[in-house]
């Protein structure tokens, strides 16, 4: 990928977020990780989402104008950061609302709305698509290595769904997902299905993409590929 993001600042329902694309008809909503909104593989992802399937795609800031340290995170050493404090802050109880308000924002403006959410986005993207909302916030889900996920979560799941997985991932256990793999299969013909498991790469591959060794940084290429794949069938009919 490109090293220097191209999109603007703007607000997206009073959040600072992150825009790039122009679309007036098709937006994509990327829920960032706990690397939050500035992170730059963040920010060329929704350039080469807005690019690539042809959409405006918008990152909000969902921590409040805090961040957690990059290099700490990126090289996995997490005993360098105070991970437990932060979440606090940024509970799913906490975030849910305004995450809401921000899909609800779009979904009122573009006819077709994608979400995708990468760890602590992967919780966020199965809520936008439950069956709670009736008409449905979004038109379909990608959750990439994602955390805080619940087995209600994927029950309640009512849109188009895709799942990328990498093989090393504490927090999506192998039991979630294995669950979500035969659960999401039976919710019926109206939630199409697609998992993808990534051998050999551990969990915050997707955005992090080259410090965690063999193999991530072709995950992340190839993981970017599979979301501009699914946004397209289901935003764009192709």
């Amino acid at each position: 990928m490109a090293s220097t993001p191209i999109g603007r600042i703007d607000k997206l329902a009073g959040n600072d977020t992150y825009i790039a694309g122009s679309n007036p008809d098709i937006a994509i909503l990327l829920i960032h990780d706990l690397l939050g909104w500035k992170f730059t593989n963040t920010r060329l992802l929704a350039d080469h989402y807005a690019r690539d399937v042809g959409a405006t795609v918008y990152v909000p800031d969902f921590f409040g104008g805090e961040a957690l340290p990059f290099k700490p995170i990126t090289s996995g050493r997490w005993h360098e950061v105070d991970v437990p404090s932060f979440m606090k802050k940024n509970t799913r109880e906490i975030r849910e609302p305004e995450i809401f308000t921000c899909a609800l924002a779009l979904r009122n403006t573009y006819k077709k709305l994608g979400a995708v959410g990468f760890c602590y986005g992967g919780w966020a993207v199965f809520r936008l698509g439950a069956k709670e909302h009736q008409p449905p916030l979004v038109d379909c889900i990608s959750a990439g290595h994602p955390t805080f996920l619940t087995k209600q979560d994927i029950d309640e799941v009512a849109v188009p769904v895709q799942i990328l997985a990498p093989e090393i991932d504490p927090a999506f256990t192998q039991e979630l997902k294995s669950y979500a793999f035969e659960r999401i299969q039976k919710l019926g013909v109206g939630v199409p299905f697609v998992y993808r498991h990534f051998p050999g790469v551990e969990h915050p591959c997707f955005i992090r993409g080259g410090e965690g060794g063999e193999g991530e940084r072709e995950a992340l290429v190839r993981g970017k590929g599979t979301v501009v794949g699914w946004m397209r069938e289901f935003l764009c009919g192709a």
